[in-house]
């Protein structure tokens, strides 16, 4: 429960934290400070702590942002691909709505459940799932979801573990795979690049690459893919043997005083092949205490022999770093893009403490391309589009995209 005074608290330090941090000055065309002061009564009268932050998460939402929202640490409503590390396609009309499994990742409590591609959901807990959102879960739960699959009615239990982090609450997944598929092509499927500055992700993705060296053409999967941290500059160092711009972060500050693109500090290697400790000195004396805005350029790792023969799966549950790949790749035409267009949620989210156990996520800075494009709202779009729903014979088989290499 919250008294009066704890919810006016923790209401003004979130629009004090909107109004100076929030990446754009013009709040994204919504006027955005007016919206929450016209709101404050009404909101400030709920004494419903679920009803509260409901209320707060849609008052933030309202600046019509990916990575905004607002959220309690108990994280008992956490979506899919966080919590359990799948994704939930939404089918039917009519009344007759059901959510069907789509992505599934290794080593997330889905994953380790049984649930495959493809299981209609009936219930969470014995519960019809609301149509009108993707299920959400409550992490540190174990919770049972009734299915159907191939026309069998059965019973999933899902333990959900507590997440590591309760600012950014997220399942572990297993964030990099890799195969050899018929035909001699490589298959690597990235989920997710933990870690901020992504040390031990960017060396994983190098074994998987030394793995596939000797194939002709490449397969990377990116469908689903619930985004990370700076290991995606090794992945798209990869994709070209030269070093080449990327795009870049502007802060709100540096947005506000003007800038050139060119001028902006450069981030243009991973430290692997330094211990970790001495790695992440060697960041901070470069970044650390200085403002964030930066150039991404690849690493100049050298010619693949599959350089010139790739596709990247994506879909609409691919977002972030998943699209920040995406759009590289398909602005420099070093990859074709199959699937669906990606979710459009292409910009950093930054979480802070707003009091009594409350979070804030807002975007501080903003990603765009080095041609400037800014893929908020509209993502990538395939080169190739597959929709999921009528393709089922490439849910679980990869090698059902070797014919777009």
């Amino acid at each position: 429960m919250l008294t009066s005074d704890q919810r006016a608290q923790i209401f003004d330090k979130t629009v004090a934290k909107v109004t100076k941090e929030y990446f754009d000055p013009n709040f994204n065309g919504t006027r955005w400070p007016e919206l929450a002061r016209d709101s404050r009564q009404e909101i400030l009268a709920i004494d419903d702590a679920e009803v509260f932050e409901r209320r707060m998460h849609e008052l933030v939402r309202r600046l019509g942002t990916s990575h905004t929202g607002f959220f309690h640490q108990s994280v008992k409503r956490v979506p899919a691909r966080l919590a359990i590390g799948a994704t939930f396609h939404k089918a039917g009309t009519n009344g007759d709505t059901r959510w069907i499994v789509q992505d599934v990742h290794e080593g997330g409590p889905a994953h380790d459940s049984g649930l495959k591609p493809g299981d209609v959901v009936r219930t969470i807990d014995g519960v019809v799932p609301p149509s009108n959102e993707p299920p959400m879960f409550a992490m540190g739960a174990d919770v049972s979801l009734a299915i159907t699959r191939s026309g069998q009615e059965m019973a999933v239990p899902v333990a959900i573990p507590a997440p590591r982090s309760r600012k950014q609450p997220t399942a572990t997944l297993k964030p990099v795979t890799w195969s050899i598929l018929d035909r001699n092509t490589g298959y690597i499927k990235v989920p997710i690049l933990p870690g901020m500055l992504g040390l031990d992700v960017a060396r994983t993705i190098d074994d998987a690459m030394t793995e596939v060296a000797s194939c002709d053409r490449l397969i990377l999967d990116l469908r689903g893919h619930v985004g990370g941290g700076l290991g995606v500059l090794r992945l798209m160092s990869h994709l070209t043997p030269d070093r080449m711009p990327i795009g870049y972060t502007v802060t709100r500050k540096r947005a506000e005083r003007g800038y050139d693109k060119t001028a902006l500090p450069k981030l243009d290697r991973l430290p692997t092949n330094l211990p970790n400790p001495l790695a992440i000195v060697n960041m901070a004396f470069k970044f650390v205490g200085r403002d964030t805005s930066v150039a991404l350029l690849s690493e100049g790792l050298g010619p693949k022999k599959w350089h010139g023969h790739v596709a990247i799966l994506v879909n609409e549950h691919t977002i972030s770093a998943g699209e920040m790949v995406a759009a590289f790749a398909s602005e420099n035409r070093l990859a074709r893009i199959v699937g669906t267009e990606t979710a459009g949620r292409l910009i950093p989210g930054s979480s802070t403490t707003v009091g009594f156990g409350y979070m804030l996520v807002m975007p501080k800075a903003e990603y765009r391309t080095w041609s400037g494009t800014r893929f908020e709202g509209t993502g990538v779009k395939p080169d190739i589009s597959i929709e999921w729903a009528s393709s089922p014979e490439m849910r679980t088989d990869p090698r059902e995209f070797s014919k777009f290499l």
